[in-house]
């Protein structure tokens, strides 16, 4: 049974930063599979937060992010990080990762990610 654990959520001041992580366990492919970050506030649809790919480790980030949030992957203990530095009140959200990826569908594009977790919530006051 894949299984896919986040944690690292909290509430910080806007400026700060935070470091979410997520532990995939019983899934073989891991290592060879695409892994992703999304994001959900209140009221508004899954976006796509980030992605890093399996082998040269290619990324792609929102363009509400770029330049504040890294991505990273450790493939020998089965995790995924996301550096969020410089937060900002519209980055609160509900945070999740996601893997097995349907090439045939954008990234970006919930629908395109097999197996999620249950999310750790960020929160910036401002």
């Amino acid at each position: 049974q894949v299984q896919l654990v986040e944690s690292g959520g909290g509430s910080v001041q806007a400026g700060g930063s935070l470091t979410l992580y997520c532990a995939a366990s019983g899934y073989t492919a891991f290592d060879t599979d695409s892994v992703a970050w999304f994001r959900q506030a209140p009221g508004k649809v899954r976006e796509g937060v980030a992605l890093i790919s399996a082998g040269t480790g290619n990324v792609i980030y929102a363009d509400s992010v770029k330049g504040r949030f890294t991505i990273s992957r450790h493939n020998a203990n089965k995790t995924l990080s996301l550096r969020m530095n410089d937060l900002k009140p519209e980055d609160t959200a509900m945070y999740y990762c996601a893997t097995r990826f349907s090439r045939r569908i954008a990234w970006y594009q919930p629908e395109a990610w097999h197996y999620w977790g249950q999310g750790t919530q960020v929160t910036v006051s401002s």
